[in-house]
């Protein structure tokens, strides 16, 4: 136990952390590195790689995971908004020396080769853009004078673009529901929701129309006709496991699942493990985002609850996607599930966007006199964001 007499920064770190969500952070980091070794052998002997060759490196990319999680607890609200301007400032470039030399896998260009590892800049894009997002919007509200929130419809265009152009049309759609979650949040009114809302719809009938991809995962999704292999076995592997699962080592569908290890890791588990395990690894996420909500709605300051609730939006939605695809219930889409799918960028890209919100969440002086919380950025134009 840390003494109260102790003022060392771990101790003030340890008293004003919410230990019930980094202990929940870190329970899902168990259970990732845990089914990776249900998940990944497989699909390693297939491409004639050691069995332990992604369990191995998962294991690797979770140590500087862990120690980004933890550093940036460690921050302020104010030095959140530095990294994550200059974190967004690099994405983008990185984004756009992708589309030029980037490694090109299935059709699309998403990694950089460096020092060995495959790093995909659209994962490190996501927490970032979320905090600068935050930071434009409240500086609209609290001075008018500042176009914060036309900079951010100039900054959401440009990385749907870069996204556009790789192509990923998973991330895009991603980005473009967390820019409107916050755009709502933060005060928006009936017209630009009506407006964007169509925007939307226009953009999905355009990538339909232009992107013989996208039309083909479309048409499988809604006439359950072509080739659909990989959702079919995943519902397999999730039926074949019962209540209480196969067992450890034991599951049989998931040998034949091509991405078991990064697309469907949750189907893995559940024939592994059961629809047991499968509802209280849901309930995990649930406990997850609905803690952070609560965080937010109680929020004095508008860029500190914009920014935790945009990037809460951005976890429980990506991994709405992966387990909704899982269950047959979107279209397919490459979409990694937070801590769980094996993915360096990934990994390391969850955990700073977590590791932020553990940061924006510390009990701060400020928020112990707490008032009703109305979750709107414009009735917080006079609280800055320190």
């Amino acid at each position: 136990m840390i003494s109260r007499a102790d003022n060392s920064i771990v101790a003030e770190w340890w008293r004003t952390i919410d230990k019930l969500m980094l202990g929940a952070v870190l329970f899902l980091m168990l259970i990732g590195m845990m089914l990776s070794f249900a998940a990944s052998p497989s699909v390693a002997e297939r491409i004639d790689l050691d069995s332990l060759h992604f369990i191995k490196r998962h294991a690797l990319f979770l140590i500087p995971a862990v120690i980004v999680l933890i550093g940036a607890s460690f921050l302020s609200p104010a030095q959140v908004r530095r990294i994550g301007l200059a974190l967004f400032a690099l994405s983008v470039v990185l984004l756009l020396a992708t589309l030029f030399i980037g490694i090109e896998a299935k059709g699309s260009r998403r990694w950089l080769l460096i020092a060995g590892f495959s790093l995909q800049p659209s994962e490190l894009i996501k927490p970032a853009f979320v905090i600068v997002t935050a930071w434009l919007f409240s500086e609209n509200a609290r001075r008018p004078d500042i176009p914060g929130n036309l900079f951010s419809i100039i900054l959401v265009g440009i990385v749907c673009a870069l996204l556009i152009a790789q192509p990923d049309f998973g991330q895009t759609m991603l980005v473009a529901i967390v820019w409107g979650a916050m755009f709502f949040l933060a005060g928006m009114s009936w017209v630009w929701i009506i407006l964007l809302g169509l925007i939307g719809v226009g953009g999905i009938v355009a990538a339909y129309m232009f992107f013989p991809h996208v039309a083909s995962r479309l048409d499988k999704f809604i006439t359950g006709e072509g080739d659909n292999y990989q959702v079919e076995t995943g519902l397999q592997a999730i039926v074949h496991g019962s209540w209480t699962g196969q067992g450890p080592g034991e599951g049989t569908v998931k040998r034949i699942i091509p991405d078991a290890h990064t697309d469907f890791p949750f189907a893995v588990a559940a024939e592994e493990f059961g629809i047991l395990l499968a509802i209280l690894l849901v309930g995990v996420f649930a406990f997850i985002v609905l803690r952070g909500l609560s965080h937010a709605l109680r929020e004095r300051d508008a860029y500190v609850r914009l920014a935790t609730a945009g990037l809460i939006t951005l976890f429980a939605i990506q991994s709405m996607i992966h387990l909704a695809v899982n269950l047959n219930l979107m279209p397919a889409k490459g979409m990694t599930l937070p801590f769980i799918s094996y993915g360096g960028s990934s990994l390391v890209a969850s955990a700073l966007a977590m590791g932020f919100i553990l940061a924006l969440t510390r009990q701060r002086p400020e928020m112990r006199r707490r008032r009703p919380a109305v979750f709107r950025a414009g009735n917080d134009a006079s609280v800055q964001s320190g």
